[in-house]
């Protein structure tokens, strides 16, 4: 962490239904990263591919078209805004890296407005109207976290949040908040398994809170868009995984006040980090533990 002698940081989370123009939400994005600031957020987290709808419901080639590059005009457009508010910023967005290849990335943006660093998601999904495969090439940045004027920030997107690995490794490499920037949502034909569905997406992401003993936030979109409704229910919990803000069904800000020593309580009262056999984890760079080995 870069350096603060201040012990309690206020997060902000944007939750917000997305539009089909992309220069609506962003300025819905920066409206709302105004009034993060104004109710004292220092750390700010946006939606998973916030400047568009979730266009990966379907598999179109016309939909490359609303990738930009990393220092392109969202990122310079945020990172003034980080600036002139002097708050620090989590910006997902579409990148294109290269002809043919392209990421579902997200930005951290330092209070100064400077890039801290990015991260690209890692595990993609591919399922009826998550088409995510067609679109993202896998990240290669590894598991890490960032340091920032408020804290050493990590993140990761959305489909990574059901996996243990991910917030372990990211944990480890020191990060004091993780945010999840998220798309998800469920189809008509689920409604009568949707209560079931969020829960248990609460569930186990406050358990990567407890396991690694940090502060998370999860920012979901709300609204329908074509097959989809995104649930919304944007959380941010500490690191004993209680619940310290959280939305509903509709566009909002969600505002917590982050102690950062509870980050040390805890891990010296559930010691699991401490305790971890990291001698006997060799099976976890397996696919999969055959009966003969």
């Amino acid at each position: 962490m870069k350096k603060n002698a201040v012990s309690t940081i206020t997060v902000g989370l944007i939750q917000m239904a997305c539009s089909p123009k992309p220069e609506q939400n962003l300025k819905q994005a920066i409206e709302s990263i105004r009034a993060a600031s104004e109710k004292g957020a220092q750390i700010i987290c946006l939606p998973e591919l916030f400047l568009t709808p979730y266009f990966c419901q379907t598999e179109d080639t016309q939909n490359f078209a609303l990738a930009e590059t990393l220092s392109g005009p969202t990122s310079e457009t945020l990172s003034k805004l980080a600036q002139e508010l002097e708050v620090v910023l989590i910006v997902p967005l579409f990148e294109k890296r290269a002809p043919g290849i392209y990421h579902n990335t997200a930005l951290v943006i330092d209070a100064d407005g400077s890039i801290a660093g990015c991260y690209r998601k890692m595990h993609i999904p591919d399922d009826p109207c998550f088409f995510e495969k067609y679109y993202f090439t896998p990240g290669d940045t590894g598991f890490k976290s960032f340091p920032t004027r408020y804290g050493r920030v990590g993140v990761l997107i959305c489909w990574d949040q059901w996996f243990p690995e991910a917030a372990r490794l990211t944990t480890l490499s020191g990060a004091q908040f993780l945010f999840y920037p998220t798309a998800i949502g469920y189809q008509d034909e689920d409604t009568n398994v949707s209560q079931q569905q969020i829960s248990a997406w609460e569930t186990i992401q406050k358990s990567h809170a407890i396991s690694n003993g940090i502060f998370l936030g999860s920012v979901n979109r709300v609204g329908r868009e074509n097959a989809l409704n995104f649930w919304g229910r944007s959380f941010i919990c500490n690191p004993f995984g209680n619940t310290i803000g959280q939305a509903e069904n509709e566009p909002q800000i969600v505002i917590a006040q982050c102690h950062l020593p509870e980050i040390e309580t805890v891990r010296q009262n559930w010691p699991f980090l401490r305790d971890r056999r990291v001698d006997a984890y060799q099976g976890l760079t397996k696919l999969y533990l055959d009966d003969d080995e």
